[in-house]
């Protein structure tokens, strides 16, 4: 093969390191170009991995990875990471099924240490590596690269005031860029903001440094305590890395992250150096293609595109999804009433907040990412009178568990969480999978738990949850679009607290959905139907509380009964149905008649692929309901 281009001579990143220093910014072109080609089609992430190219040639020209091991936050700043060790002829698979992650991977790559979709950890991730480091005697350096939003979560600070403590061999690397997925926000990247501006301490350090390099050798002690001294002073007056000094890190910068010569120096410099080291470099989101440096929110993750002016590529889909209907009673309830607020976590673009910061920004908080402290500020706006609607993904808001459990239900606090994303969401993979919400929020007391069928459902469960609960309120909803026309239209009954809605009575085979599990179901029942079957059709509404006297009756009076989730079956809506007639079983002194068939998802991690690629692994494709169904009615297994 004739390879006329530099990255297509890369296979590794020693291919790399044998580069002139004068080939690299073509190399840094090459790969801005091979990323556009790919994520202009494939709905990838974009705007961040283009500002990262240049830090990442940097880190691969200098380090001996994969011994030196480097660990990127959010992995999908980690593209041109990819194309440079041994993924470049399967890039064009990205993000599809069965081929490569849009996120870091250690099932791709030795270069890839871990499953990175969630800001804010590297920084204990490379801690931990550098002590396990220690501790087998081996001398590698381990390098963390975190984004300057992610830097405020509050997982970062813990893990920086421990690095300071541990005083280990660690480079951590802030790669400021002044956003998030939106624009950072915070006291934090306001001082990062007039540390970019500050160029004096630096400036100071180096001349005082080459002053004290021309005295002669016999003051050499004496310089060197001088010079220690005028350093410390310095930090105290001067000095725009102060705050990471005193938390035990030796500060370097801020260095213009597109510049690969001040780049590489530095790298080899402090490379030299021992001790928590953090390095501190400006990029810019979206470098080098025109249409994400000026749009960075919406070139985050644009979805497909027109390479040549960045405009949107013609929809696929004419679809309205979930998150459209959440916004439009969101500003209604928040136009017909100032208690209610919204609080995100660095996403009021892709939550559906946005129009509603821009209408009432006064009751709008966008926390950053720290989904912790947004669930627990919601808990103290609550207890201040207000009614807090959290716009969340449902990947995301596992982190803040402790919080929804201490801070909102044990308190007792009236906060409605809204999880987006509640269900397989397709090519991002496992990291953001929503599969574990309904277990882990439904084992909470004084919680309530719903899930509409459609988008009006959305819209009625929202206002419901904000007037007619008390307690902390859950509302799941998928990423997928509304099914069009909404069934059984005419049939709608009003939400009651842990009533479900009976869609069409039958008998021999019932089946009851949750949610979005409602589309899988109406698949079923028409098939049932035309097969010659009367089943009978609910909509659970609510999976906490569920309705009990409908689920014993229907467990009573037909043959199969069977419940529809988009999540994992291990504690989710099919459990709280099970337990929910072991009650009435016990009350009732007898057992069902109904045989119970669960149809969810096994408890296991997914990768990323089209969604209908993942609804067949899992499981929950009609036909294969279907078979299960079947097997319960005659006793045969499919396939015997």
């Amino acid at each position: 093969m004739n390879k006329t281009s530099i990255l297509d001579r890369i296979e590794s990143p020693d291919d790399l390191r044998k580069l002139k220093p004068e080939l690299l910014p073509d190399l840094a072109r090459e790969l801005r170009e091979r990323i556009l080609q790919v994520v202009h089609q494939c709905d990838g992430h974009l705007a961040s991995s283009l500002g990262a190219i240049e830090l990442n040639i940097a880190l691969q020209y200098v380090f001996n990875t994969p011994e030196d091991q480097i660990v990127w936050d959010m992995g999908y700043q980690a593209y041109s990471h990819k194309l440079m060790t041994g993924r470049r002829d399967q890039f064009h698979t990205l993000r599809t099924y069965k081929g490569i992650s849009g996120f870091s991977n250690p099932a791709e790559s030795e270069y890839d240490l871990f499953n990175t979709g969630h800001g804010g950890a590297c920084v204990s991730l490379g801690l931990g590596l550098a002590a396990a480091r220690d501790a087998a005697g081996k001398k590698h350096e381990v390098i963390s690269i975190i984004g300057d939003a992610a830097m405020g979560a509050g997982m970062a600070f813990e893990a920086l005031n421990h690095a300071g403590h541990l005083n280990k061999n660690f480079i951590l690397v802030l790669n400021d860029n002044t956003w998030s997925i939106a624009k950072s926000v915070g006291a934090l990247s306001k001082y990062l903001t007039r540390v970019m501006s500050s160029s004096h301490y630096n400036k100071v350090r180096d001349e005082v440094g080459g002053l004290l390099k021309k005295l002669p050798r016999d003051y050499g002690d004496m310089a060197i305590a001088v010079g220690k001294k005028l350093e410390e002073s310095m930090k105290g007056l001067l000095g725009p890395g102060m705050l990471f000094e005193e938390l035990g890190f030796r500060y370097f910068g801020p260095i213009d992250g597109h510049n690969l010569p001040d780049l590489i120096r530095t790298f080899e410099k402090i490379s030299k150096l021992e001790g928590p080291r953090l390095l501190h470099v400006i990029t810019k989101k979206g470098k080098g293609y025109a249409p994400a440096e000026n749009a960075p929110e919406r070139f985050h993750k644009p979805g497909p595109f027109v390479l040549g002016t960045g405009e949107p590529a013609p929809a696929q889909t004419s679809g309205v999804g979930y998150t459209k209907y959440f916004t439009k009673r969101l500003l209604e309830l928040g136009e017909k009433d100032k208690r209610i607020v919204t609080v995100c976590a660095a996403m009021p673009l892709g939550t559906g907040t946005d129009e509603f910061a821009r209408r009432y920004p006064e009751r709008f908080f966008d926390a950053g990412l720290a989904e912790q402290h947004a669930v627990a500020f919601a808990g103290g706006l609550a207890k201040g009178g207000y009614i807090p609607v959290v716009a969340i993904y449902s990947s995301f808001v596992q982190r803040a568990f402790d919080q929804i459990f201490h801070d909102v239900a044990l308190q007792n606090s009236h906060v409605v969480l809204c999880l987006d994303r509640a269900s397989l969401v397709g090519e991002d993979g496992p990291t953001h999978h929503g599969l574990f919400d309904i277990s882990f929020t439904r084992c909470l007391p004084r919680t309530t738990l719903m899930s509409p069928r459609d988008g009006r459902e959305l819209e009625e469960m929202l206002e419901f949850a904000a007037y007619k609960v008390e307690g902390p309120v859950v509302i799941r909803y998928p990423r997928e679009d509304v099914p069009d026309p909404p069934v059984f239209e005419k049939g709608r009954t009003p939400i009651e607290l842990g009533k479900a809605e009976l869609l069409c009575r039958g008998e021999e085979i019932a089946l009851v959905a949750f949610g979005n599990g409602n589309d899988l179901a109406l698949e079923v029942f028409k098939t049932l139907e035309e097969e010659g079957h009367k089943p009978t059709l609910v909509n659970a509404r609510f999976a906490k509380p569920v309705d009990e006297a409908l689920m014993w009756e229907l467990a009573q009076s037909h043959s199969v009964m069977v419940t529809f989730e988009e999540g994992v079956l291990d504690g989710g809506f099919g459990s709280a149905v099970m337990e929910s007639i072991e009650t009435s079983s016990v009350a009732n002194g007898e057992g069902p008649r109904a045989k119970i068939c669960r149809i969810g998802i096994p408890n296991k991690f997914y990768e990323h692929g089209d969604r209908q690629s993942l609804l067949e692994e899992t499981g929950l494709t009609p036909a294969q309901a279907l078979a299960k169904i079947r097997a319960c009615l005659t006793g045969v297994q499919p396939g015997v």
